[in-house]
Order: structure tokens, then sequence, then C-alpha cells
């Protein structure tokens, strides 16, 4: 509850915290506030432990150590420590009584790298339109993903590996259980991420663990069909048990200086540092119909927190019936701008291989080599649907088809997953180019963040007045979906359902239309050759 001479100081079921303002005075914010406790020596590999209450009023001014993994030029530029005692939240809220909608966001980093601390999720904006915004740190890599048969046999649920994903079901209990003494609904939560975060929502909803913890989804990237090959390698991979056990085992007998496989409990006196190596770890065992392949440590469907594949559980009705927004970007998966090609080409003479990395095809003979090593049987017609006589064409193609792939495999997924649920759904293609772009891209993987958010003044680039009224669009649309399962309103362009029988989607950033998802031609291909695909 709010204290009445202080709304500064909230008490949680755990204990009192102090917060600051914002830049904004109206706002307060909660930095580094324990979910669970450290998962440290003995916690290490086990399911989160809820945090030890505490007496005195705790000090929530800074955000937590950032969890082991890649130094990256961009965790280094925040100044932050890394340590394995990781598990932390933040929130940002308005003052005020009336209950809030509440939006937590999960980040991405493709279950290796991220944090909360990324200035691109800075909730003050949201929070001053009305909207309660949690992120939290979660277990990454090795200390958040490795399963073996020694950590399954001392679970009580018998089984291994998903830890970070554990992580975020306990960020979200505990938000269910002291969100209101920030004012917040605890009845009113919607979850959000990209990549690897808007992977973590669709495995959310589908868990039990999950259920009735929040009522809505934003998954920004990568929501795609059961039998898209691409889902393979991008943040919807997963591994079964067996499979993660046995990769989990290989991993650990690499770790040895002996022929004896270390214990458990040697393995958990291990300094962190020498666990996140200065290598990201990819899962060659997996058929993706190209050279990606999804990171080695990624979640597990486990028969327990994540019971079954998404055609089983889609098929059966046993995902959690919720709200959902869905969508793409214009230059990610391997699709690049036209004007970037050369350059393109140049980079990819130096650029290293990188686990959940898409393929980008820039040369004719690339291209082609690689639509007849994916597409098999199907690749005179692919390469008719996406015709190219040189390099420039080639490339264009290449784009064309990434993108059509992206808006028909969502189109699909949609389908699947509305056989059993009867919430709304609405799907985007995120068509605007920042000004300043990310090496070859403008409407890059996650520039959509910063406009969602409506934090463009929080970073110093060349913004025009389109990129302002883009941001206004966007982020207005994101509140009011999370307050009320609609992200229509007044002066915005209607922003329709999704209807299985229009194969429409909502372009966000050029127009604010709906738009075909692709050409006739192209869907039946499409279509075609998903069939032939195995279903995840």
């Amino acid at each position: 509850m709010l204290d009445e001479n202080d709304n500064l100081t909230v008490t949680t079921n755990y204990g009192p915290l102090q917060g600051i303002h914002g830049k904004n005075p109206s706002i307060r914010i909660f930095k580094g506030i324990p979910y669970a406790k450290p998962p440290t020596g003995s916690l290490r590999w086990k399911e989160p432990q809820r945090p030890e209450p505490w007496n005195d009023i705790r000090k929530a001014f800074e955000f937590g150590p950032v969890g082991p993994q890649l130094n990256t030029q961009e965790i280094s530029a925040m100044n932050l420590p890394m340590d394995e005692d990781c598990l932390y939240l933040n929130i940002w809220a308005a003052s005020g009584t009336r209950p809030k909608p509440v939006l937590v966001w999960i980040y991405g980093g493709g279950f290796q790298e991220g944090t909360s601390a990324d200035p691109n999720f800075d909730g003050e904006s949201m929070a001053e339109r009305g909207i309660i915004v949690v992120n939290f740190n979660y277990r990454l890599g090795i200390l958040g993903f490795l399963a073996t048969q020694s950590l399954s046999s001392e679970s009580p649920h018998g089984v291994s590996g998903n830890y970070g994903f554990l992580d975020c079901v306990a960020a979200l209990r505990w938000v269910h259980e002291n969100i209101a003494a920030f004012g917040g609904d605890p009845s009113n939560v919607t979850i959000a991420g990209q990549s690897a975060g808007a992977g973590t929502c669709d495995f959310l909803a589908m868990s039990p663990l999950a259920k009735g913890l929040f009522q809505r989804v934003i998954a920004q990237s990568h929501a795609r069909y059961s039998r898209d090959t691409e889902l393979r390698y991008l943040s919807t991979s997963y591994r079964n048990i067996i499979e993660a056990e046995d990769a989990g085992e290989r991993f650990v007998r690499r770790l040895c200086t002996t022929d004896e496989a270390p214990t458990l409990e040697r393995l958990r006196e291990v300094p962190w540092q020498e666990l996140t190596d200065s290598k990201l770890y990819g899962d060659i065992q997996i058929n993706t119909g190209s050279d990606s392949k999804p990171p080695l440590f990624r979640p597990v469907v486990d028969g327990w927190s994540i019971p079954h594949g998404f055609e089983y559980t889609y098929a059966s009705g046993e995902q959690n019936d919720v709200d959902y927004i869905v969508g793409n970007n214009l230059d990610e998966s391997g699709a690049i701008p036209t004007e970037c090609v050369t350059d393109a080409r140049e980079k990819q003479k130096d650029e290293r291989w990188r686990p959940g990395r898409p393929p980008t095809h820039v040369t004719l003979e690339s291209f082609v080599r690689a639509a007849k090593y994916k597409y098999r049987d199907m690749a005179d017609e692919f390469l008719s649907v996406y015709s190219a006589s040189n390099d420039d064409e080639a490339a264009a193609a290449d784009s064309r088809a990434v993108r059509d792939n992206a808006r028909i495999s969502s189109f699909l997924w949609a389908q699947e997953w509305r056989k059993h649920c009867n919430r709304p759904v609405r799907t985007y293609f995120w068509t605007h180019r920042t000004p300043d772009g990310s090496g070859q891209r403008r409407a890059f993987h996650g520039s959509e963040i910063t406009y969602a958010f409506d934090n463009l003044n929080r970073f110093s680039r060349n913004w025009t007045a389109e990129d302002v009224r883009v941001s206004k669009i966007i982020s207005a649309y994101w509140v009011n979906f999370i307050a009320t399962g609609d992200p229509n309103g007044d002066g915005l362009p209607e922003w329709k359902e999704y209807d299985p029988n229009v194969p429409k989607v909502m372009d966000l950033g050029s127009d604010f239309v709906m738009r075909d998802i692709a050409s006739p031609k192209a869907f039946s291909f499409w279509q075609r050759f998903f069939a032939t695909q195995q279903a995840w």
C-alpha cells in the first residue's frame, strides 16, 4: 500500500520500498526490486525461489546487475555490474489511486543477451499515459537454459532447462501479487516483448504455469506458423527435453579436464565467468532449411512448464485464451533495403557466423543455391515467383521473399491460434525507417521499440516531424491495447481484427492502412511449401 505521507514509499508483500521521481515528478520509479532469491550456489539451475522478506525500507534507486552474458559494447555502455545475482525488476508508475493497466516488458537477445536497463525500455512516457510499466532481468545462456539428465533427476518435476523461462513466470507472479501496491490492476496485465522476448511471450501463452497472470500479448517479431522452417532458428525455436538433455550432457563434458563428468555440486561451484565463455553457441543439429542455426541454450518443451509444441497446443486448444498483437518488420529476417545492397556485399565478406542470424543473399549464385537447398522440388517455382537474372535483382527478390514469408507465416499462425480461441488477434508489418539505421537496415529488427515506448526524446538522433508523428500513433495503439484490448481510439487510423478469410495486415509506419499480405501467386506458393514441412 502507498504511504499517505510519502508516495515514493510502497509496501510490498516482502517489505517496504522507496523509489525516486522520474524526469516528470508525477512519475515514480522503483528499480532493482528482487522478485526471487539470488540464483547462486545451490540455487543455480533451479526454479526461482520467492525472495527473502526485509523489514527496513529498501532503496529502489538503481537497476540490478546485468545477467551473465557476453560483455557487448551496448552492455558496457550502461556501466552496470554483471552478476549471477540478477533477478530484479523495475517499475514506472504515475501517482494516483485508480487501478491502472499494467505492461510487463520482456527483452530480446536470442536468450543469450539483454537487460531490463536498456534505455529503449524506459517506461516513463507510457506511465505518463496511465500505464504501469514493469520490466525485469531473467537468466540467459547456459545459466538460464542448461538441461541435463542429472538436473532433470533432481527436479521434482523430472525436467530441466527452462530456468530463464521460469524466471519470467516468477516475475509475472510477483506482479500479480504486488502490483496493486503501486496502483496497478493485477487483473489487467499485458505481456510484451521483442525477438526472444516475443518468443517468450508466445511460450508463456502456451504455459499452464502462466494461466491467469496476464490477459493480453504483444509479440514484436517472429510469431510464426508451426510449419515455417524459419521458426526453428528464430526466437520461436525450442528443443524437446531429450534433445536438450543430450546437448547439455555433451556441453558439460567439454567443460571437463578429467575423464569423468563433473557432478552438479562441482558445476555449481564453477565461477559464472567460466561458464559464460566469450563464444555464442549454436545448435548445429537442427535442420532449418538454411545455414542458420538457433542458439544452443533456449527454451525446452519439457511436458511441464511448456507442455507441447505449437501445432499440438493450438490444435488441442491448450493455450491461454488472450488478446494478441503480432507483427514483423520490413528490414529483418534477412531482408535489406535496395540502397544498402552494395555495402552488404562488402560487409558479408567479414561477417562472423552467429546463432539465430538469418541468411542474407545478395548475389544471384547465393540466392539460387539457397533456393535449391531449401525448396527442393519446389525450387523452380520459387525462382519463378521471385525471379532474378543478376546480383541486384537477386538481392531484391530475396528481400521480397523474406517479407512475404514473414507476413504469410504470421497470418497462418493466427489461423492456428484462433481455432480454439475467441479473443481478438491483430497483425502488423512495421515499415517506418529510422533516420539513423543499424548496419544496412533502418526498419531493422527492434527499431519499432523506441517508437512504441514513445522514447524518441531519450536518444540523440536525427528525428524528423514524421518520426514524432509515427511514434505518437504506434504508442497510442499500444497504450489503448494495454488498457482495453483494442488498439483503436479517437483520431487513429482503424486497425481491423484478423480475419482468416481476408489476408490483410496493418501497415504500421508508412500509411497506417490494411494491406494485402502478398500476391495470390506468392500466397499460394508459401501455403503449399509449408504444407510439405514438419510441424513444430
